[in-house]
């Protein structure tokens, strides 16, 4: 290999990495390698930024705003209701697969999940039924449904993107639809009578719906009346006594680490943690105070409420602190507490830095509406938004079809129908002035835009056609079909480690060479490539929707590996006998 075949392999290597250690931002991965393709030579300026005015960029920027109206005009709020009406919960599973599997289709699939989440929670906790029987499901249903048209998924308007950039025909808005109903269909009647057998049924629900789903930390302040005061916490037996255990005591400036032997006093704040229950018993029957509450939440005579907000995995205040987020001015919100899957904070609340699942409790003054339709959290615990009305969810839907209609009979180029929907639904005031900038993922067009280029390096140094040849080498004389699983099965796999846009900019370019040694038309390869992208069922952070019932749901890493490596497997074998008959591979 040459010399910038190596150095665009080690960029490649690295990038595959960062994207699944998951320690920096993916659009600031992204971003990285996009300067050093420029620093090094690789790529010239003009390629480093034509991403940004790629058509598959600005198609995904306005499907975010197509499925932010869809959401904020309260669109789906009947099925919604319909949907709670469920108390059976093998049938509330086939329910929201058949709901949300055709919806995904046209609309976001993040979007269309942190819709349904809170539903499918309460009727969950309403039916005493394990999360984990139903929201795995539910996320499998919104990728499968999201392969079915071309606008359903960003990777499906990526690939289309890259196949033209390699002369190829574009596909048609509905061109994947027939595989696609084939392989929802196979999935949903896979997760029904096989997968539902896989899931967890360990995960306890004796909790009411308005109670924590977890254990909290939460700092509380002993009062001056306090009999905590004068003891040390070991003899205080907090845990025995209240069932809320103590993981720091800040005193000042000071952090006491290994507080057991200290004598409190009237001022300490201990960082505890125990179910919400238990602390609150504690603060009326050891005469403590919450913290946060007492210093930036002040009861001003309106009614208050408690509010289960989680941290959405797309969500933008990922990183930043609660006192960096000011949420008392934002939702006049005071954060009470905070629980983390899997770890337990020892930090004050306030120097907390935020993370993907957290689950934040809020006292808020009857606010839930906004809370709601703020896009950075998922409301665990929700009300009906009043300002809703039925002519604006008629509007969003109306402009989604006629959307659809005008990009599927080719009237108008895909990004254009886009375009001019987002501006109807703003004109119709599905969302309002500034809900638009704020609800679109400007995280995943950053993403889009920035890695594109790495595709062009692979090509340009050479590394494509020499990953190409070691590919043929390993398929042999087997033929077009066993190259098209090759194809398949790497990106699958590619998408899992360092999900599923990256994965379509790295593989087009080979599968497109793939099919040139194979002597085969390389547009099925490109199909491979878009459905093995989108279906990522076998870790929580292949896809978003995963991260987010991952959280929600108290699920395990190797639930998704059990669950979702046959239902890949199933994918696979159901596209290498179709998509050759509708792609034929000659």
């Amino acid at each position: 290999m040459s010399f910038d075949a190596w150095l665009t392999l080690v960029l490649v290597v690295a990038a595959i990495a960062l994207f699944a250690s998951e320690k920096l931002r993916v659009d600031l991965v992204a971003l990285i390698v996009l300067v050093l393709l420029v620093v090094f030579g690789l790529v010239t300026p003009v390629e480093a930024l034509a991403g940004f005015s790629n058509e598959a960029t600005v198609t995904v920027a306005a499907m975010f705003a197509l499925s932010l109206g869809i959401e904020r005009s309260g669109a789906l709020d009947p099925l919604g209701r319909l949907l709670s009406r469920i108390r059976q919960p093998w049938l509330l599973t086939l329910a929201l697969m058949l709901a949300i599997a055709p919806m995904g289709a046209f609309i976001k699939n993040i979007a269309l999940v942190a819709t349904f989440l809170p539903l499918a929670l309460r009727v969950c906790a309403r039916t005493r039924t394990p999360p984990g029987r139903v929201l795995m499901p539910m996320a499998y249903a919104a990728q499968m449904g999201g392969v079915c048209t071309l606008i359903g998924t960003s990777s499906n308007l990526l690939a289309d993107s890259l196949a033209r950039k390699h002369g190829l025909s574009g596909f048609g808005v509905f061109e994947f639809t027939q595989l696609g109903v084939l392989l929802a269909i196979a999935g949903i009647i896979y997760l029904m009578l096989v997968g539902r057998w896989l899931l967890p049924r360990r995960i306890d629900v004796n909790l009411p719906i308005e109670a924590e789903l977890g254990n909290y930390v939460t700092e509380l302040r002993i009062k001056p009346g306090s009999p905590l005061v004068g003891q040390t916490i070991a003899d205080a037996r907090l845990g025995e006594a209240y069932g809320v255990y103590p993981l720091e005591l800040l005193r000042g400036e000071q952090h006491l680490w290994s507080p057991r032997e200290q004598a409190l006093e009237a001022g300490d704040v201990l960082l505890v943690r125990g179910e919400w229950e238990r602390i609150e018993d504690m603060r009326v029957r050891a005469d403590v105070e919450l913290d946060p509450e007492n210093r930036y939440g002040p009861d001003h005579g309106k009614a208050r409420t408690l509010v289960e907000a989680m941290v959405r995995p797309d969500s933008p205040i990922e990183g930043r602190t609660l006192g960096e987020l000011n949420l008392q001015r934002a939702h006049d919100a005071t954060v009470l507490a905070i629980r983390r899957r899997g770890q337990v904070l020892r930090e004050a609340l306030r120097d907390t830095r935020l993370v993907a699942g957290d689950v934040l409790l809020l006292l808020t003054g009857n606010d839930v509406a906004a809370m709601r339709a703020d896009d950075r959290f998922v409301v665990l615990s929700e009300r009906e938004d009043t300002r809703r009305t039925p002519r604006r969810a008629f509007a969003a839907l109306a402009i989604m079809a006629g959307v659809v209609v005008v990009s599927g009979l080719h009237w108008l180029p895909i990004p254009i129908a886009a375009i001019a929907g987002a501006v109807g639904m703003a004109i119709a005031g599905c969302y309002g002035r500034r809900d638009l900038y704020e609800g679109i993922d400007w995280k995943i067009i950053v993403l889009l835009a920035a890695i594109l280029p790495l595709g062009t390096a692979i090509e340009n140094s050479g590394l494509s056609q020499t990953l190409v040849d070691a590919g043929m080498h390993l398929v042999g004389s087997h033929g077009p079909l066993a190259a098209l699983l090759m194809v398949y099965l790497l990106t699958a796999l590619l998408t899992e480690l360092m999900g599923h846009n990256p994965s379509v900019v790295l593989m087009v370019g080979i599968a497109v060479s793939v099919a040139h040694a194979a002597h085969a038309d390389p547009r099925p390869f490109v199909v491979a490539v878009a459905f093995a992208a989108a279906t990522s069922f076998a870790t929580p952070v292949g896809y978003p929707t995963n991260t987010m019932v991952y959280y929600a749901g108290g699920y395990r890493f190797t639930d998704f590996m059990k669950v979702g490596i046959p239902l890949i497997a199933l994918f696979c074998a159901l596209s290498m006998l179709v998509i050759p008959r509708i792609w034929p591979l000659q």
